[in-house]
């Protein structure tokens, strides 16, 4: 596949995963009533097992006896693996707990995130408008710890914790499905510690109704679905425009929050919001205009 193609399909795995991402409010809102700890441990226990029935299908076996014989991949895995299950955790509990606004947050200034470690770990140079659109996210999360007096950590948190997620896995050379697949492999044992000593009665499938059984089966799915296509756009296409699609997904959860949770948004969160989608948009535009003059220097006479 050539460069331009793989640059395609990498856009096109990253809105999907992010599209994926934007509505996965909705499915929890409907296990309101299940413990976070409780929808993490099934989102490990289905992913799993979805990811075997692909892994064994799609002959993706060989793939991960090779990555399991090399002790940096393993242990990039195990760390890329905590970061994943916290953000996991994180959001399925600000989700739930009516923080679905400040969890957009996270994902609006996450990108700028990208764009800040894509220069620091990948050498990936920032232009003068990149710098400016990252110092507005700064001011912004500032105006918000001046006017409420604390910081927005659950926007902090996963904002940070995602970046350096994807920076791991972009660093290590494992593909997405046998990589996602030996992170979750290590995940298992908290889950099934959790699931034998900690669970609340849903744990029990034999003593749900079906609809409930089939939701919490459901998290396979929607767990490695936008995270297969998250990984394969993140070795497909650079960090910071990875970055530049990632607010598909927060601006579904604003939307969301604001129009079908009626979640409330006071004066300086809006402001706050304001100035980061500015940073955004001050982005974007240089980043298209940087795309648009390479494409013309590169093409022949």
């Amino acid at each position: 596949m050539s460069s331009s193609d793989q640059t395609k399909a990498g856009v096109l795995f990253a809105i999907c995963a992010y599209t994926m991402w934007g509505i996965a409010p909705i499915y929890f809102k409907a296990l309101m009533h299940i413990p976070a700890e409780e929808i993490l441990m099934h989102r490990v226990v289905w992913s799993l097992a979805v990811l075997v029935v692909l892994i064994v299908g799609l002959r993706q076996v060989r793939k991960v006896t090779t990555a399991i014989r090399s002790k940096r991949v393993i242990i990039t895995l195990l760390f890329a693996g905590i970061l994943l299950a916290g953000n996991w955790l994180l959001f399925i509990w600000a989700v739930n707990n009516n923080f679905l606004l400040e969890a957009s947050l996270g994902y609006f200034i996450n990108p700028l995130i990208n764009v800040f470690l894509g220069r620091i770990f990948l050498g990936e140079m920032l232009r003068p408008v990149q710098k400016l659109a990252v110092l507005l996210a700064m001011i912004g999360v500032g105006l918000l710890v001046f006017s409420y007096g604390e910081l927005p950590w659950i926007a902090l948190t996963l904002a940070t914790s995602f970046s350096v997620y994807g920076l791991l896995r972009k660093q290590v050379q494992v593909d997405s499905m046998p990589g996602l697949f030996i992170e979750t492999s290590m995940m298992l044992p908290a889950a099934a510690i959790y699931w034998l000593f900690f669970a609340s009665v849903t744990a029990d499938l034999t003593a749900n109704p079906a609809s409930l059984n089939t939701l919490l089966l459901l998290a396979g799915v929607v767990t490695t679905a936008p995270l297969l296509c998250f990984t394969a756009a993140a070795r497909r296409i650079k960090y910071s425009t990875l970055g530049m699609i990632q607010y598909i997904g927060p601006s579904i959860m604003f939307t969301l929050a604001i129009v079908i949770y009626h979640e409330p948004l006071s004066q300086a969160r809006l402001l706050t919001f304001a100035i980061v989608w500015t940073a955004l948009a001050i982005f974007t535009y240089d980043s298209l205009n940087y795309y648009r003059k390479n494409r013309r220097v590169q093409k022949p006479i």
